[in-house]
């Protein structure tokens, strides 16, 4: 990686792409197949608790997705300080941003834990005595391991702008193995219920973060923790972070957050449209993982040569990776929709709900091939430029207008139902698309980057 790290000299290879790419595919799907694994194993538990325990994942992850935003910004900076050469601000850089992520995560654990009950009966409004209790079990639990999600988040986004991405491909094989295991040891060794789930889901997480930071402290890295560790608090460089990291995350927790309320009104729908949408959400992760994957790694190689001035470069590599994206997308939804049907007969729920699962499963797959990734690969391009403040206001109010009212009102006033919410959601793809290209092709996004 010397190569990359000179200013004015950026060049991925063709190489090295992939095996910056490669290891996002399988780190993106190992998490999803144990999203999975643990939605069908606690299916055995019966239909209240995998509704219980989707419920409570969809505020998880809005978390999951706020400090992964945050921690992707953060990590922007440092990318582009590897762009300029300076490899001592880039290396400061990345304490202040594992810092600060350990602060923040363990006072949001706090409030989580101080409001979780009037929260969910907030969200969730007037679901079945079962389905809450076996929410807020899997909450009390879960919660716990935040601040443990925030620091990996951290450490493996300042490995992937490094150009490192293997290494949390193999935390994350070792994470998912003690996940699956525990679940699979709890629930069906033991007979526990929705706790068979959640504490190795704690486990697993603990473990992942004491390991990036161990790794993070080896000298040798060209990001890496003081040895020994001191920590001076730098203004300036905490102000790049809020200005490229904090936008990030507040796009992540608000567009998540109108996901959650809507689950609010699929949970008015009945248990069949939960679950459904529960399932669909789950699967659809799947129809979108290589994409998906492409779009983290743009933000390796779009800050190292927006941080080296080299825009044409910029350019040149996110349409390769764009092409890359669509080709992907469309040769795995291809074989996909053949495999819904098993699948969605895995988990053990009503007709109605696989149905309505198989529904949104071929609406999402055939809008997803045509828009996902420029609705949600490309704007991490835009984002590793530095240019998160306007990516944060279009995905916001597109959401909120687009897919929060039109979904209220295809879900409610049009009687769709949970398939209402679904169809909402490619209505507000296609205006997020419209914002980011015009700013791509406008060019401001150039002058975004740190100074």
């Amino acid at each position: 990686m010397e190569s990359v790290l000179q200013k004015k000299e950026i060049s991925f290879s063709d190489k090295q792409l992939l095996k910056l790419i490669w290891p996002l595919i399988v780190e993106s799907f190992l998490a999803l197949a144990v999203g999975l694994a643990d939605s069908i194993m606690v299916a055995g538990v019966g239909e209240a608790a995998v509704s219980g325990v989707s419920l409570v994942d969809s505020v998880n992850v809005l978390i999951i997705n706020t400090f992964t935003a945050l921690a992707a910004g953060g990590a922007v900076v440092s990318g582009q300080l590897i762009g300029k050469g300076d490899m001592k601000k880039a290396a400061d850089s990345a304490v202040q941003l594992i810092v600060f992520m350990g602060v923040l995560s363990v006072a949001v654990t706090a409030v989580l834990y101080a409001v979780h009950r009037p929260m969910l009966r907030t969200l969730f409004g007037d679901i079945e005595a079962d389905v809450m209790g076996h929410s807020i079990k899997y909450f009390l639990i879960v919660e716990a391991s935040v601040p443990f999600l925030a620091l990996y988040s951290a450490g493996a986004a300042i490995f992937r702008v490094m150009g490192n991405s293997a290494v949390s491909m193999k935390i994350s094989l070792l994470m998912n193995t003690i996940n699956v295991g525990g679940n699979a040891l709890m629930i069906y060794g033991f007979g526990c219920g929705v706790e068979g789930v959640a504490v190795p889901t704690l486990a697993s997480r603990a473990v992942a973060a004491v390991l990036v930071l161990t790794l993070l402290r080896d000298q040798r890295q060209p990001l890496h923790l003081p040895r020994p560790f001191r920590y001076r608090y730098d203004p300036a460089a905490i102000g790049q972070i809020f200005r490229l990291g904090v936008p990030n995350g507040i796009e992540g927790s608000l567009f998540q957050l109108g996901k959650i309320l809507l689950l609010s009104a699929v949970s008015s729908f009945g248990t069949a449209s939960i679950a459904a949408n529960a399932v669909g959400n789950t699967i659809a992760g799947f129809q979108v993982l290589p994409a998906s994957a492409i779009g983290t790694a743009m933000v390796t190689v779009v800050s190292q040569c927006v941080g080296a001035g080299d825009f044409e470069k910029a350019r040149y590599y996110v349409r390769r990776m764009m092409a890359a994206a669509y080709i992907s997308m469309f040769a795995l939804n291809v074989v996909l929709v053949f495999l819904y049907p098993s699948i969605l007969q895995l988990y053990g729920i009503s007709q109605e709900a696989v149905r309505l699962g198989l529904i949104i499963l071929w609406m999402h797959g055939g809008f997803g091939v045509v828009m996902w990734p420029a609705a949600f690969a490309f704007p991490n391009a835009l984002k590793a430029a530095g240019d998160t403040r306007f990516t944060m206001v279009s995905s916001v109010a597109s959401m909120w207008i687009f897919r929060f009212l039109f979904g209220l009102w295809f879900a409610r006033g049009l009687g769709f139902g949970v398939l209402g919410i679904w169809m909402s959601m490619f209505i507000d793809w296609a205006c997020r698309i419209i914002c980011f290209l015009v700013r791509w092709h406008g060019g401001k996004w150039q002058s975004k980057g740190i100074r």
